[in-house]
């Protein structure tokens, strides 16, 4: 796996690991999402600077910017300067937006300028490291439009400007997936997210600080609500990659 790097190669320097790079204004608000950020990705050099202005990405593998707006609407002059400075200076990066907005305007402002992911304040910490996790993996997360979806966030699909073969689109399937996703409690998403990455139960229980019985739990939960008979298939219909409702992944449903 590409993100794994060898520990002997690190100790002597000759190799870097893969970082994620937080950009916050407020010191006590950064100092505080940087340390859950290292708690919980494991893995991962977090960086963290206060504007674009200390930006300076070479020589390191950036994969993630997590950019904090606050209250700049998306199309703000100042917001366009700061994502044309990340694509040009940590190019290849995925960019993530925080904002103190939670309305589907905004969201899809965001994602029609190509962000991977969009974090309101309102969501609970939590979710926003569960759906960063799904961006760093290649995924692509947002909130439910805010139709009774309230603050419990769901993967959406981007517009146009993200490849669509990364993209998790909910609304591939016509039978109702959309409806099914708006089904899935936090801690589902949470272990759906996790899914993605094709993790076992024992290795998400630890990630989450939840018994392996609780997960086993859950996955029985999210397998029936995306009627799959196996992990495999839950992921790719909850994704809205499975192309045929008739046709069984490989079989991943025993407890691992």
């Amino acid at each position: 796996m590409d993100d794994i790097v060898n520990s002997a190669g690190r100790l002597d320097g000759t190799l870097q690991l893969p970082a994620l790079l937080l950009i916050e204004p407020l010191t006590l608000t950064r100092t505080c999402i940087l340390n859950i950020l290292k708690r919980e990705l494991i893995g991962l050099d977090i960086l963290d600077i206060a504007t674009t202005d200390d930006l300076d990405c070479k020589g390191r593998d950036i994969r993630l910017v997590a950019l904090d707006i606050g209250d700049r609407p998306v199309a703000d002059s100042s917001v366009e300067d700061d994502l044309a400075l990340l694509a040009e200076y940590c190019v290849g990066a995925s960019v993530a937006l925080l904002s103190n907005h939670d309305d589907e305007a905004t969201a899809l402002a965001a994602m029609n300028r190509g962000v991977r992911g969009f974090f309101p304040s309102s969501l609970p910490i939590e979710l926003v490291v569960a759906g960063l996790r799904l961006v760093l993996a290649g995924g692509v997360y947002r909130p439910l439009p805010m139709l009774g979806a309230g603050a419990s966030g769901a993967l959406e699909p981007p517009c146009s400007r993200v490849p669509a073969s990364t993209c998790l689109d909910n609304t591939a399937d016509k039978g109702g997936t959309e409806k099914i996703v708006g089904d899935f409690t936090p801690r589902e998403q949470q272990v759906l997210a996790e899914l993605e990455l094709g993790l076992p139960n024992k290795v998400i229980a630890a990630k989450l600080k939840l018994s392996e019985n609780t997960i086993k739990m859950h996955v029985q939960h999210i397998m029936r609500k995306c009627a799959a008979r196996n992990r495999t298939q839950a992921v790719l219909r909850w994704s809205g990659r499975l192309p045929d409702r008739g046709r069984d992944s490989d079989d991943m449903s025993s407890p691992s």
